[in-house]
């Protein structure tokens, strides 16, 4: 049975909520080597469920002897001390001990688990490399450990303490639906599953992932939305008799193109800018237009895709069928200038999350 409710995630930028710059400097180091601690022990367990699954192939280590990936006291023939997935935890534990949170250990032990039983099959088929985990791997935390979620004095931000450490968010003038998410939080209104902590280049963020109830409408399972995605227009659909261009080349293509000229401009300028503060302050007009492109193919995706949404539930269409999408995605890696300034990847993700919000069933041919 299909379920009501789907996780979404939003990311919230996180202050350590003190005026002490020892205990923000403590904290960050925490975090930091809790990451690492992470990062180390994310390659750990791939590795070994790998070599669990492989060990039955490992003829040449014993003659005779008949070898199962089972807990021995369920398996008379089972060679392990307890199951599965508690043997990567308890690796875990004697290796980081005292060294983090239990609970991020066991949140990183079941996620990755998790992925690994998706994906295993492909291992064996070679359509797919194991994990590898990089020194950024967010720290992952039940939603139990985050505790006094509270609104801050100004009623702009709000504050709670995660493994004892106080942080308080930065919302800035952010215009979307963080702040009502968090409020909804508090409220009890809406429920935080299990998230992450990501530090990026000196900055904290948090992850939340939010269980919502999805949207509900009257859909006719008879009813199909064929749309295709091109660069003439971004997204065309037809339902039936019903056909609908979403956007135009002009609207779309031109004004990023006209966002790259003037980024190429400021490239040839940049040596002229003045300094004062190295690098960063000669760099900052070019970083800035490169963030006015992102923000705007942001824009325009979001809405091209609420746009898309919205005409298949006027029309009462469940299903959504995105038309010899595999086929363009892989003209579009041949194409230099398609794959720079055509987001197939982005838009495609974008309508999925929709429709899943929707409760459209969603199929890319």
């Amino acid at each position: 049975m299909e379920s009501n409710t789907m996780v979404i995630t939003r990311k919230i930028q996180l202050l350590i909520d003190s005026e002490d710059k020892d205990i923000i400097k403590h904290a960050k180091d925490q975090l930091y080597n809790w990451q690492w601690i992470c990062f180390r022990a994310a390659n750990m367990i791939m590795s070994h469920h790998f070599v669990q699954e492989q060990v039955k192939d490992f003829f040449y280590l014993t003659d005779g002897v008949k070898l199962k990936i089972a807990d021995e006291k369920k398996e008379e023939s089972g060679i392990l001390k307890s199951s599965r997935q508690n043997t990567t935890y308890r690796l875990l534990s004697n290796h980081f001990k005292g060294q983090i949170p239990t609970n991020i250990l066991s949140n990183l032990n079941n996620t990755l688990i998790s992925y690994f039983n998706k994906e295993k099959d492909s291992y064996w088929k070679g359509e797919k490399s194991l994990r590898n985990y990089k020194r950024n791997i967010p720290l992952p935390f039940g939603a139990e450990v985050l505790s006094k979620l509270t609104n801050t004095p100004d009623n702009k931000n709000f504050s709670f303490k995660l493994f004892q450490i106080p942080f308080r968010t930065y919302l800035g003038k952010d215009n979307s639906d963080k702040k009502i998410i968090l409020e909804r939080i508090k409220s009890g209104l809406l429920k935080l599953r299990s998230s992450q902590i990501q530090l990026d280049k000196g900055k904290v963020f948090l992850l939340a992932a939010i269980q919502i109830e999805k949207e509900q409408h009257i859909l006719d399972p008879t009813i199909i939305a064929e749309a295709s995605l091109s660069i003439e227009h971004p997204v065309t659909v037809k339902i039936g008799i019903h056909e609908h261009a979403i956007g135009n080349k002009e609207e779309f293509l031109h004004r990023r193109l006209a966002i790259q000229a003037a980024v190429n401009r400021v490239k040839k300028a940049v040596a002229f800018n003045s300094g004062g503060h190295g690098r960063k302050r000669k760099m900052k007009s070019l970083e800035d237009y490169r963030n006015m492109e992102k923000r705007y193919v942001e824009h325009k995706l979001h809405v091209y895709s609420r746009m898309l949404i919205d005409f298949c539930v006027k029309h009462q269409a469940a299903t959504l069928l995105l038309i010899n999408q595999q086929e363009k995605e892989e003209i579009a890696k041949e194409d230099h200038f398609l794959l720079q300034n055509w987001s197939y990847y982005s838009l495609k993700d974008k309508i999925r999350y929709k429709a899943e919000l929707a409760g459209i069933q969603m199929i890319v041919e």
